[in-house]
């Protein structure tokens, strides 16, 4: 284990790479759990499988994590100045493994849901810790290749979640994909406490709970509003508008407490650094449309395209193979590129693959949508290292927790309205489809409610066909929900191309250096034309 420093400072362990392994194992969980849920939302869906859950309950399911998560992300880097990385890692992993046995047992949406959102908040302890251990704890050479060590681990958690989850769902009940977490906490805790060292804390960093309260309940605003425009007849109600207002008034009130905060969960002498904004943007982007299509190909394959949650998951395998294999090449072709038009090629590879959709129906073949995965698995993989890169080489080791709470926030602030935007696309199109379409049998031989049942949802729909012996209702539900797919991938797709723009309009740095970040004078590398050198 590493000496600490009178300062505070850490020597580089005298094993940096088993260091890098645990952590990598400990953020996997965070994207495991996620790929994990994707593959089973249509078995939570199912009302004799899973929770009967709505369309809303389930943008829920994935929103309450991701909101806590993100609105308490600030806290977690906050923490892990002040306390040290490590002590909050051990922390937010424990949290993160209690929370997820008492989802796995839920008796209902709304008890998965809170279990879900006290998972989220264990993931907010844990991956600021992550990258903080990574940049303070290896040796500047080999920081590069460690940060894409770290933002392969998507792609790691992406590959096992889809197999792991559906195997499970194969053979037990759906609680186990939660279940599954918990071995793998305890294995993480004790890789911890063995190998990671003490790297100390800032004891002059205080926890800024206003702050806090204040960026929890504008996201939540924000979300719920955006949730229920997919719900509502009409977009303009009180149910919509004030949610939205609320929550933008309140995260309004957020920035502008702080810049006056003298210990602000969100340092925003940060963002004077064009990179690290520029950087902040593109990912904020690129998740928003990576999770909102990743919520509804779940939909897709696992609904017209009748393939069963563990086929379903072997093809989501492309995507993370893809993840994998793009983060390890992209510190190479930002070398030969720039970081710049590495991230610009990623975000345009993922567009394409996204506009692609369009074209889609239940006749697609399998082995196509496969390709396709793979192809926007490996533009992503060409984003999260360069854009990382960029955004943390002038940051100071003192704030390095802040830095990575802001990484980490905007990849999760943009999942949870991707998400949320995706499931209110799919929902309201949906529905004005269905209501549009006769259904099979009408309203004379279905059963009472039967008719409002299928059009909430074509899982319902599914279900209802199935206990009715009406293909027919199955086949009109899948027309209607391929037609909200491909209004959500139009919206995901012009995500992409302002990430395009964004990347190379804004990663465009020449001697870009950090301003009054520091209490002392500190020359941070220097990020020329967005390409950041190794040591």
């Amino acid at each position: 284990m590493s000496k600490v420093s009178r300062a505070g400072a850490t020597a580089a362990p005298s094993r940096p790479w088993a260091v890098v392994l645990v952590v990598v194992c400990a953020q996997m969980l965070i994207w495991l759990d996620t790929s994990i849920l994707n593959v089973a939302v249509t078995t939570l869906a199912d009302p004799s499988k899973g929770l009967g859950a709505t369309p809303a309950e389930l943008e829920w399911v994935a929103s309450a994590y991701t909101l806590v998560f993100a609105g308490t992300l600030f806290a977690g880097g906050a923490l892990a100045d002040r306390f040290g990385p490590r002590t909050t890692l051990l922390a937010g992993l424990a949290l993160f493994g209690a929370a997820s046995g008492a989802g796995a047992f839920a008796g209902n949406p709304a008890w998965l849901i809170v279990a879900r959102a006290f998972m989220g908040a264990g993931s907010a302890l844990l991956m600021p810790a992550t990258l903080s251990i990574i940049v303070r704890s290896t040796p500047e050479e080999k920081r590069t290749r460690a940060i894409a060590i770290w933002s392969s681990s998507s792609g790691l958690g992406v590959a096992v979640g889809p197999v792991a989850g559906g195997a499970l769902l194969s053979h037990f009940w759906w609680g186990s994909v939660f279940l599954v977490n918990v071995p793998i906490v305890a294995l993480c805790l004790a890789g911890v406490v063995a190998v990671v060292p003490e790297l100390g804390g800032s004891r002059r960093q205080v926890l800024d709970l206003p702050g806090l309260a204040l960026s929890v309940l504008g996201l939540g605003g924000l979300v719920y509003g955006v949730i229920e425009l997919g719900n509502r007849e009409t977009w303009y109600g009180p149910h919509v508008l004030l949610p939205l207002l609320l929550g933008g008034a309140l995260l309004a009130a957020f920035v502008a407490g702080q810049r006056r905060s003298p210990a602000p969960s969100l340092d925003l002498r940060l963002f004077r650094q064009p990179g690290f904004t520029a950087g902040s943007l593109v990912l904020l982007l690129a998740f928003m449309a990576l999770a909102g299509h990743l919520f509804y190909a779940a939909f897709y394959l696992q609904g017209p395209c009748g393939l069963s949650p563990a086929r379903a998951g072997t093809v989501m395998i492309a995507a993370a193979i893809g993840i994998v294999l793009g983060s390890q090449a992209s510190p190479a072709m930002s070398r030969q590129l720039s970081a710049r038009w590495t991230v610009a090629a990623g975000m345009l590879a993922t567009g394409a693959t996204y506009l692609a959709y369009l074209w889609f129906d239940e006749r697609t073949p399998v082995p196509a949508i496969a390709a396709l995965l793979w192809v926007q698995g490996f533009g992503m993989g060409l984003i999260g290292t360069p854009v990382t890169a960029v955004m943390m080489s002038g940051v100071p080791q003192r704030l390095a927790g802040a830095g990575s709470a802001v990484n980490s926030v905007t990849r999760q602030v943009g999942g949870t309205l991707g998400v949320a935007m995706a499931g209110s696309i799919l929902s309201g199109v949906y529905r004005e489809r269905m209501a549009g379409a006769p259904l099979p049998g009408g309203s004379r031989e279905l059963p009472p409610g039967a008719e409002e049942q299928a059009r909430t949802s074509a899982e319902a729909a599914r279900s209802l066909a199935h206990s009715l012996r009406l293909p027919q209702l199955a086949e009109t539900a899948d027309r209607a929900f391929l037609d909200a797919m491909y209004a959500a991938t139009l919206w995901t797709a012009v995500l992409a191309l302002i990430g395009f723009v964004v990347s190379v309009v804004g990663l465009r740095i020449r001697g870009a250096r950090s301003q009054n970040l520091h209490e002392e004078p500190e020359k941070p590398r220097e990020a020329r034309d967005g390409h950041v050198e190794p040591a």
